[in-house]
């Protein structure tokens, strides 16, 4: 955990930067004895963001589980996938994109 002055945000705002990207880890920046803000690198951040969405997204897929939705085994899904696959007339799709 790294934790800095608020002051610092504004006087050593290179510094603090470069900390976000070399550490990959979330700055602290306490006010008042209290931390009041966080500060990280968009990469960090959008991989937090990413994995949140991620999440909610499995926490979502379980719930449904868990409320009877249909699930399918691994072979059921590549049964299925390969059915849907021979029914599509390549041909018919790729013709708009060659102007056929």
């Amino acid at each position: 955990m790294i934790i800095t002055e608020f002051s610092n945000l504004r006087n050593e705002h290179t510094e603090i930067s470069e900390m976000a990207h070399q550490n990959d880890e979330p700055i602290y920046i306490p006010k008042d004895r209290e931390v009041d803000i966080v500060v990280m690198s968009i990469e960090s951040f959008e991989r937090r963001e990413d994995l949140l969405r991620l999440k909610s997204k499995l926490a979502a897929i379980e719930q449904q589980r868990i409320n009877g939705y249909k699930t399918y085994s691994t072979d059921e899904s590549h049964v299925k996938i390969q059915k849907n696959i021979r029914r599509t007339d390549y041909k018919d799709l790729f013709r708009n994109e060659l102007n056929i």
